[in-house]
């Protein structure tokens, strides 16, 4: 919707050039995804993973310290559902966030819409291989998750969504310690409003929120992803309980 508005942005850091690209090719594949005929079958699949995830890491999503950001992370972050409007918006606001925000800030933004557009385009390809072979994602066993898995043969992306997950998660972490950042959000939501970015704002209010009340974020980042890179290893190699970790991790 707000295509030519990104095209025609002026950007001069590097920083800005990149969050612009990417965010007309996650523009790019929002229109392609939202035409696609398994479509609903992505949805499928991300909730499946979504479960798996926090079946995986029951015991940090029960944390009282850890519960807010990982629900963030997987309700907000992870294949986003009814989230058009927000996305539509950040790409409405480019113009005003090149301008305004810091240059470091941009970098974050890129990232996080790189961990979208990765995650997304890797669940329509799982999507694709189960239609091929007409296998019913609304029932979906570990088993041939992992089958699809290893047969997508796209280890370097996924290797690369873990490295943004730890990257962005600890720049998101370093920011919301700013309390001028709180103070903000809080006057911003009237305004937003009357912007019709609402949306946005609880967005980024939420994600405030949530990790402004975690506990310890580095060494929570370390251990989901030591443990998501060991499912990864477990997946590969056909480990009969690839989700099932050792108790050091």
């Amino acid at each position: 919707m707000y295509r030519e508005r990104l095209v025609t942005t002026e950007v001069n850091s590097e920083n800005a050039h990149r969050l612009k690209r990417l965010l007309l090719e996650y523009h790019d594949f929002r229109q392609l995804k939202s035409a696609h005929p398994l479509l609903d079958d992505t949805r499928n699949i991300a909730d499946w993973q979504a479960k798996r995830l926090k079946s995986t890491h029951q015991d940090l999503y029960l944390h009282p310290g850890y519960h807010t950001g990982l629900e963030f992370l997987l309700t907000d972050l992870y294949a986003p559902a009814g989230m058009t409007r927000r996305d539509d918006n950040i790409d409405r606001v480019f113009p005003k966030m090149v301008k305004w925000l810091p240059d470091h800030l941009l970098n974050t933004f890129a990232g996080l819409v790189e961990l979208n557009l990765i995650t997304q385009s890797l669940d329509l390809e799982l999507a694709e291989w189960f239609g091929d072979r007409s296998i019913n994602t609304r029932q979906l066993s570990g088993e041939i998750y992992c089958e699809a898995y290893r047969a997508s043969r796209q280890l370097p992306v996924r290797e690369r969504q873990l490295q943004l997950v730890a990257d962005t998660g600890q720049q998101l972490d370093r920011y919301v310690r700013n309390r001028t950042l709180g103070w903000l959000l809080s006057i911003t939501r009237g305004p937003a409003d009357m912007a019709e970015l609402g949306d946005l704002h609880s967005f980024l209010h939420r994600g405030y929120s949530a990790f402004r009340n975690m506990d310890k974020v580095d060494q929570l980042i370390v251990r989901l992803i030591g443990r998501e890179q060991q499912v990864m290893r477990n997946i590969l190699a056909s480990h009969p309980e690839p989700f099932s970790l050792p108790g050091d991790l």
